[in-house]
């Protein structure tokens, strides 16, 4: 929590910068803390502890705008930090659409309900963190001669921060965050070395998963022992729930406003418009409580709300802020997602595989990009040849091609699996007609 010291010492910059000649102005202070462990075959191989603190504030004059950080939290070297950050922001040139948000979409609740730090956090000792990571280690070390090493990572944290503008908005946020993972590696045919993972996340420590995680990791591992290329072909392509992001994401980042402005997106002046299958309804839901991304304003203070994104298929909204909705002269939304959620369907992973007679499940990406203004993308993919609705096959070293809009279009089947570890909640999803290129 950010101390009343440290609130008073915002309010205090925020009042000097608007006396010194600022028309606006906003200050953010925040305090972080975190440790990170790693546990390496036998070995404690990492072990690490940090905390900080710092002050960010926006300065606003003469129709000029800049931003200034430090983690120097003194009154008098503030004094000199504000005075020299105006006198610099004067040389800048002016830009009209730089100004706070409108004072009418600010956010004025009390910041309470959302469920999101874990007052035990301060309670759990190193013994307990390198235990889990001990262990996690332990369910797979030396049960398999195949294996080449056995890693497991622990982190933990805090992030508060308090935030104050000039024209009356007033903020507080706090959150606890903590992290397992374990990787694994083994002995292939050849020179092959197939390794993967396996993570949890949670806000709150009794949500955090403690066994099985190493053991996930061997079976994941496990599983990719003789992957090979198949022959290239055209395939029904389902996605897992772990790696589906990579193909969502470069959607949802061309909605953003900096990239409509840049003319660096493929969904310019497709605002109502269908963009993808009309099996697609993309929700911003930012009010889950105990949930990764859950907030009651952006970063502007604006308020969040519960938005739909993507409605049967038509593209709802674009992610606009103050400055970039000036600059196209477009009403501001918010400046980024908080939870994206996934419509769901009734059928599990489990089902929508059974259902496929010859199609490839992508568990990973391996490398490649996509083109923000076209859409048109390559990845490289491992995963496994389905066969009468069963993975006979792993393979690798392949890639799929094409645009992701007319992918996105494909869509056969959404499932009902996403995780809920992340702020992108995203299950299966299963699309027609993907281009493979193999041998």
């Amino acid at each position: 929590m950010i101390s009343q010291a440290h609130k008073e010492l915002a309010q205090w910059a925020l009042k000097y910068a608007l006396d010194k000649g600022c028309s606006d102005a906003s200050v953010r202070i925040y305090s972080e803390t975190e440790s990170s462990f790693e546990y390496r075959d036998t070995q404690l191989d990492k072990l690490e502890q940090s905390s900080g603190n710092g002050m960010t504030i926006r300065i606003f004059v003469d129709e000029k705008h800049s931003s200034y950080s430090t983690n120097r939290l003194n009154k008098k070297e503030l004094e000199k930090f504000i005075v020299n950050g105006i006198e610099a922001t004067r040389f800048l040139v002016k830009d009209e659409f730089r100004k706070l948000a409108d004072p009418s979409r600010l956010y004025k609740g009390d910041g309470k309900g959302l469920d999101l730090y874990d007052k035990e956090i301060d309670n759990i000792s190193v013994d307990e963190k390198l235990a889990l990571i001990k262990n996690n280690v332990n369910e797979v070390y030396k049960t398999d001669e195949r294996l080449i090493s056995v890693s497991a990572d622990y982190s933990d944290g805090t992030a508060n921060a308090y935030f104050i503008t000039s024209n009356g908005f007033e903020g507080e946020t706090e959150t606890t965050y903590f992290n397992l993972s374990a990787g694994t590696s083994m002995k292939g045919a050849g020179d092959a070395r197939p390794e993967s993972y396996w993570y949890d996340s949670a806000i709150h420590w009794d949500k955090l998963q403690k066994q099985g995680i190493g053991k996930t990791a061997y079976e994941r591992t496990l599983r990719k022992l003789g992957q090979e290329k198949i022959e290239s072909g055209v395939f029904p392509m389902i996605v897992d729930n772990l790696s589906i992001n990579r193909l969502l994401s470069p959607v949802v980042s061309a909605m953003y406003g900096s990239a409509i402005q840049q003319k660096s997106s493929f969904l310019i002046d497709k605002l109502g418009q269908q963009i993808v299958s009309d099996k697609i309804t993309i929700v911003d839901d930012p009010h889950i409580k105990n949930a990764r991304g859950a907030r009651w304003f952006d970063g502007e203070g604006v308020a969040t709300r519960k938005a739909d994104i993507i409605k049967n298929g038509i593209l709802n909204m674009y992610f606009l802020d103050t400055y970039y909705s000036g600059k196209l002269n477009m009403e501001p939304t918010i400046q980024s997602p908080s939870i994206v959620n996934l419509k769901l369907s009734n059928r599990n992973f489990d089902q929508i595989l059974a259902s496929i007679d010859k199609g490839i499940w992508v568990t990973g990406f391996n490398g490649g990009n996509s083109n923000g203004t076209t859409g048109d993308f390559s990845f490289g993919i491992e995963g496994f040849l389905i066969e009468n609705g069963k993975a006979v096959k792993p393979v690798n070293e392949m890639n799929i091609t094409g645009n992701l809009l007319t992918l996105w279009r494909e869509v056969i089947e959404i499932g009902n699996d996403p995780r809920t570890n992340s702020s992108w909640r995203i299950p299966c999803v299963l699309f027609d007609k993907v281009n493979f290129s193999g041998k």
